[in-house]
């Protein structure tokens, strides 16, 4: 479950989840939400953590009509089997912010799961944590940012896998 810190997406994260760049319309937004859900939903081989970011992209462009830019093709995809091969993990945090997955907590043990040879994701030093992004993506704050600052910027979506509700509980 993604429980919302902030409920914050850019129209830009936004689009590149639902895979649509060009001139939006409502009804070509609704075409992709619908198709995301369809290819993510949890019955097909997706997860409820990866719906409820389809559901928070549609949230934020439902009303959105212009231009948007064309992003990394495949990026929901990445994204889907990064978080599948995370979400098990135990004693970590998850969080969705923007269209970047950052993992914090007790993460030594799994740094060759996290790594690039594993799920992909890249060690921040300065922030102790790991990130995934799409691989054209650069950030235009060079490191400097702090975790905080990008929630405030991104918006924050913390991450609850079920094996993690099971721990818990």
């Amino acid at each position: 479950m993604i429980t919302n810190r902030v409920l914050i997406m850019k129209i830009e994260d936004a689009a590149k989840l639902l895979e649509i760049s060009g001139t939006l319309t409502k009804n070509i937004i609704r075409k992709a939400y619908k198709k995301s859900s369809y290819k993510y939903h949890p019955d097909k081989g997706g997860s409820v953590e990866m719906m409820q970011a389809i559901n928070q992209a549609y949230e934020a462009l439902k009303d959105f009509e212009g231009d948007i830019e064309a992003g990394t093709l495949g990026y929901s995809d990445l994204l889907n089997e990064a978080l599948l091969k995370v979400i098990h993990l135990a004693n970590v945090s998850i969080e969705v912010c923007g269209a970047w997955v950052w993992v914090t907590g007790d993460t030594k043990q799994y740094s060759k799961e996290l790594g690039k040879n594993g799920a992909g994701f890249w060690w921040a030093k300065k922030k102790q944590a790991w990130y995934f992004r799409p691989s054209d993506w650069k950030s235009s704050s060079r490191g400097t940012w702090s975790l905080d600052r990008i929630r405030g910027e991104h918006g924050s979506q913390k991450v609850k896998g079920q094996y993690q509700k099971r721990l818990a509980s």
